[in-house]
């Protein structure tokens, strides 16, 4: 199986020309994308090629202003999405968030269900009044 071929050194290129851009330094980017400033470092001068969250890369594409998914499609060698293009990420998650707040529904009302039984055993168990009296006058013996 081959691996989809990746380019952090088109990724360090496209963050430094950025960087540049902007006049920022790379404490501006980590504050403004909330990734660490070390990460930031090793994506600009390519010192440690390893696999990124896709989280990481869009945090850092959106706080420079590009599309979300800017620095992904350069990493794979893609035409980097326009800054007003709608991100299809929505349609890929809306079907799963729908089936887990469906189960999460289904649940709600399993618990309901088991609170109601619960209560009614345990009101069913308790001893009534004068049950409870001839214990006591029993234990008291």
């Amino acid at each position: 199986m081959t691996q989809p071929t990746t380019n952090w050194a088109a990724v360090a290129d496209a963050l430094d020309h950025r960087l540049h851009e902007l006049h920022w330094p790379q404490r501006e980017l980590a504050e403004r994308s909330k990734v660490s400033q070390a990460i930031i470092r090793e994506l600009q001068y390519n010192t440690i090629q390893r696999n990124r969250s896709t989280r990481t890369l869009e945090a850092l594409s959106t706080a420079l202003g590009w599309h979300p998914h800017h620095l992904n499609a350069i990493l794979h060698g893609t035409t980097p999405p326009q800054t007003d293009q709608p991100d299809n990420t929505q349609h890929v998650l809306t079907p799963r968030l729908d089936a887990i707040e469906q189960h999460i529904t289904e649940m709600s009302t399993t618990l309901r269900d088991l609170t109601d039984h619960l209560a009614l055993l345990v009101h069913h168990k308790r001893p009534t009044e004068t049950e409870s009296g001839t214990q006591s006058s029993s234990n008291q013996s």
